[in-house]
């Protein structure tokens, strides 16, 4: 009788123990100390877990857009108890922070897209090279996180002659509710990379780095194409110009390597015969430049090209490429060609030839090799 009652009592604490193990699973309400919402409301569910039914129940209104907020514990249980949420465990969490996720479009994503819309419209060009400017500062924009969609221009509006834009963009979201609608109003300007002087610089000053920025101007007011900081190194200007003018291509020229009324050397060569004299540069010029030099002896003017810095080589019917620049006054013939030299001699002075004979010309020297015996 006392085996079978034991029995009877061990298998009803076998039936009622899993019962009882169920219970003790059912979690009780914990509050958590960190909260993310989207929404504009911070709910039960989000404050605690395992709210069970109240989970949806609004209880404070949501921080703004991206930022974060901080309650006590003493405030959160107040609420929930005021909403019938009771037994809720907090620990030892002394404070909650609640945090609004947001998207967040900074100042030059909303110029890109503004740029993006008027590419290759209305007469401008890529959108790296259009200018933005607002009618009103757009600082960082923060957006319902939901608005996930991309800025889609839905309008767009452009005056060429003032630059004035108009344009209307769509941000979708991913629920239901209508796309999010963005309006910005400005001036968009085309511009272009160009070399800005730094200093005042004069016609024969040869451009240095330091001389020279990489600034972007209005394409208008370069008006031309626009130099390169690199490409104007070394070179000169057609004209001086003053500190923080762009330089166009056109603006540049080689250097000169011969200045008016610079002390230059004028050569004439062909096979056979080399002549050089002191003359006098009646024009600049760079290398390869034809220019005007005057015949310190003669007095008469000739026309040559700048083949070296200070050194003219005068137009002949048998001129060749440009040799290397001259060091001396010197002229060497051979024997055969001493009537040739005498008439280049005189082409080249434009004076008789009986001052040639008669040696009138004191910075020509010809010198006649001895003839070979047989």
């Amino acid at each position: 009788m006392i085996r079978a009652t034991l029995a009877t009592i061990s298998t009803l604490l076998a039936l009622a123990l899993p019962a009882a193990a169920a219970d003790d699973f059912i979690a009780a309400p914990t509050l958590r100390a960190s909260v993310t919402v989207t929404s504009d409301v911070v709910r039960v569910g989000d404050l605690i877990d395992n709210a069970g039914s109240a989970a949806l129940i609004p209880v404070y209104r949501s921080p703004d857009l991206g930022t974060t907020g901080t309650l006590t514990v003493g405030q959160v249980l107040s609420v929930l108890r005021a909403k019938q949420v009771i037994g809720v465990m907090t620990g030892d969490i002394k404070e909650v922070q609640v945090t609004r996720l947001a998207r967040t479009l900074a100042s030059k994503d909303i110029e890109n897209a503004v740029a993006a819309a008027l590419e290759r419209r209305f007469g401008l060009g890529d959108a790296a090279n259009i200018t933005i400017t607002f009618d009103r500062n757009v600082a960082e924009m923060r957006l319902d996180a939901s608005n996930n969609g991309a800025l889609q221009p839905v309008a767009t509006r452009f005056d060429a002659r003032s630059g004035r834009f108009d344009i209307a963009f769509e941000i979708a979201n991913d629920g239901n509710a209508a796309p999010t609608k963005l309006r910005f109003t400005g001036t968009a300007i085309e511009t272009v990379e160009v070399a800005v002087l730094t200093r005042d610089i004069d016609r024969a000053e040869l451009l240095k780095s330091s001389d020279l920025s990489l600034e972007r101007r209005p394409k208008a007011e370069v008006a031309g194409e626009p130099a390169s900081r690199d490409r104007s190194i070394g070179m000169q200007l057609r004209r001086g110009m003053r500190a923080g003018t762009p330089i166009r291509a056109a603006d540049l020229v080689r250097p000169d390597f011969v200045v008016r009324d610079q002390a230059v050397t004028i050569i004439y060569q062909v096979p056979g015969l080399y002549l050089t004299t002191r003359g006098k540069a009646i024009e600049s010029g760079a290398e390869g430049d034809t220019v005007s030099v005057l015949n310190l002896q003669s007095k008469r003017t000739l026309t040559g090209i700048v083949t070296g810095r200070g050194q003219v080589t005068v137009q002949g019917a048998s001129q060749s490429a440009p040799m290397a620049p001259a060091v001396e006054q010197t002229s060497s013939v051979k024997r055969d060609n001493v009537p040739a030299a005498a008439a280049l001699a005189q082409s080249l002075i434009q004076a008789p030839a009986a001052e040639i004979a008669q040696a009138q010309i004191p910075q020509v020297r010809l010198s006649q090799a001895p003839a070979k015996s047989e």
